[in-house]
């Protein structure tokens, strides 16, 4: 028996047409009320109610504004996880503006390159990067001409504010229609050169009012980086839609310390994180002694959820308290989630609802849903859009193509790629996937991972690796081919398990009997530290 989920999602939300509607509406909603917890620069924790929210919008925008950054500029924020970056990004889309929010973790030749490729206009940075900004600056083919740091903001908003509460409030009428471009993301480029992804404000709020009427919670966490498009729709936009609080989490570092301090219901996640909790769970019931005690509870717990008697928060309440108390539901994406940790988590009390999606869509396409889940798959279409498999193999797998009105506007000044990436109205996505007979979507991966083998064979790595990291010891994997063979690249949790290299290659011939030869591992290399990650905390994957 399910139970009764705080987080089930508002159908009444309506259909926003472009963001500053979302901030406009949200503003006149939450008024005084709390919207963000987060650490100034000197750590010391702050918080901002949306009316305060809105009027550092109206500063920093009629700032901008009084420079001439209107009718479409193109102004870039890079930086770290700071409220001036929310500022910054929020004024300029109110302003009628273009966000080109960037990874600050790419090299500064690519962040140069970007700049460069869309003309950028202007750039907003933290003073971490205040160097690499001097750098730019003699750049002879750089077009950037205003420069922000961050550092400066205060000073930057007080002049605005003259201006506005001079009686100039031309900023606020600035008309921002839904095909206007509100972002242009670029790709992370792991294989090709970074290509700009053109959202419009309709792409983004359609996606915004589908994922809220998805799933709607409490406060929250955040911690994804704000460049990323899975941060809008889950934390910036939403709280607008929902009038709910989040917290800015200064270091995924801190995560476990933040959970128990800010007590957030739910927080959207990427499987590293979900996999982190859970695996830190059981060594420390191991580290205890209380390992026997925590898989007891288990049983009595499940037998009691077979029985409709749902007794998991008292059961696992010590557990619980140390994510905050509160927390019972996880939305997961940008990877592959291991289903052993969905069934864990659920065994635990906190549900870890799975989506799919690409930055191409806004990001959101799929999810799971308290009222609508299965183990394993990520759910079902959002209502913004729908989506259907391609050229299905005998197993029913092919590639997913999406179309709806999350779907971008194309790539900038890349008509040919924008071409290559439509059929009709029809975005091909470029990942593998199959729909079972009840609407559910499960990845199988992505194409351009695929190992083709010389008998014809097609291979997802995603797939091996999702089975191998069950193998108990096995932290992380990454699957690839070289010189015509399948090689299984493996870091190991050494720490709780010292026999595991000794383990492994008997681990690995026993996966190998289970699967079909030409899905073999035919070589296996032990890592000695972590591999290296994305800002999304997906291994960085080089092999192609």
């Amino acid at each position: 028996m399910k139970k009764q989920h705080k987080n089930l999602g508002n159908p009444n939300i309506p259909d926003y047409s472009t963001l500053k509607e979302i901030i406009v509406t949200g503003t006149k909603r939450g008024g005084d009320k709390k919207m963000v917890m987060y650490l100034d620069r000197e750590k010391n924790m702050c918080e901002m109610n949306y009316n305060q929210m809105w009027r550092k919008i109206c500063g920093l925008g009629t700032y901008f504004k009084s420079l001439g950054l209107v009718e479409h500029k193109k102004i870039a924020i890079i930086g770290e996880n700071v409220i001036e970056w929310v500022i910054a990004y929020y004024s300029v889309l109110c302003g009628g503006n273009i966000n080109v929010p960037m990874d600050y973790k790419l090299p500064a030749e690519d962040l140069a390159d970007q700049l460069i490729r869309c003309g950028c206009d202007a750039l907003v940075y933290t003073a971490k990067f205040s160097s690499m900004v001097e750098e730019f600056k003699k750049d002879a083919n750089m077009p950037v001409r205003d420069w922000f740091c961050i550092d400066d903001f205060d000073g930057f908003i007080e002049k605005g504010l003259e201006i506005y509460d001079g009686g100039d409030k031309s900023f606020e009428d600035i008309e921002v229609k839904p095909d206007d471009l509100a972002c242009i993301s670029y790709t992370s480029g792991t294989t090709a050169k970074s290509k700009g992804v053109m959202l419009s404000h309709k792409n983004i709020a359609s996606n915004c009012s589908s994922a809220c009427r998805a799933h709607t919670g409490r406060h929250v966490i955040g911690f994804i980086p704000l460049n990323h498009t899975y941060a809008w729709v889950s934390a910036l936009f939403a709280t607008y839609i929902v009038i709910e609080w989040g917290y800015m989490c200064d270091s995924i570092k801190d995560i476990q310390k933040d959970l128990v301090k800010i007590k957030p219901y739910n927080f959207s996640g990427v499987p590293l994180v979900v996999e982190t909790i859970y695996d830190k769970i059981w060594k420390t019931a191991r580290k205890t002694g209380r390992e026997e005690v925590l898989k007891k509870g288990l049983k009595i717990s499940n037998f009691l959820m077979k029985l409709g008697i749902d007794k998991r928060r008292k059961i696992f309440k010590t557990i619980l308290d140390n994510l905050g108390g509160n927390l019972d539901m996880i939305i997961c994406g940008s990877a592959n989630l291991d289903p052993e940790y969905e069934k864990g988590m659920h065994d635990f009390g906190i549900d870890v609802f799975n989506g799919y999606g690409l930055t191409e869509c806004s990001p959101g396409v799929t999810c799971n849903r308290a009222d609508k889940f299965k183990f394993g798959s990520v759910g079902t279409p959002l209502d913004c859009c729908e989506i259907k498999i391609v050229n299905p193999d005998d197993e029913g797998v092919g590639e997913i193509y999406v179309k709806g009105t999350n779907v971008m506007v194309g790539y900038y000044g890349d008509p040919e790629a924008t071409a290559a990436a439509f059929d009709g109205e029809w975005l091909k996505t470029g990942d593998f996937g199959r729909i079972d007979e009840d609407g559910f979507l499960f990845m199988v991966g992505r194409k351009k991972n695929l190992i083709c083998l010389s008998n014809g064979k097609n291979v997802s790595p995603e797939e091996l690796e999702d089975k191998l990291r069950r193998i108990e010891y096995v932290s992380e994997v990454l699957v690839y081919a070289d010189d015509k063979k399948i090689i299984g690249e493996f870091f190991l949790n050494e720490e709780d398990y010292p026999d595991a290299r000794a383990r492994l290659k008997g681990d690995v011939d026993a996966f190998n009997r289970k699967m079909p030869s030409f899905k073999n591992i035919n070589k296996i290399i032990i890592r000695d530290e972590e591999f290296p990650k994305t800002t999304t905390l997906k291994i960085a994957r080089k092999y192609n």
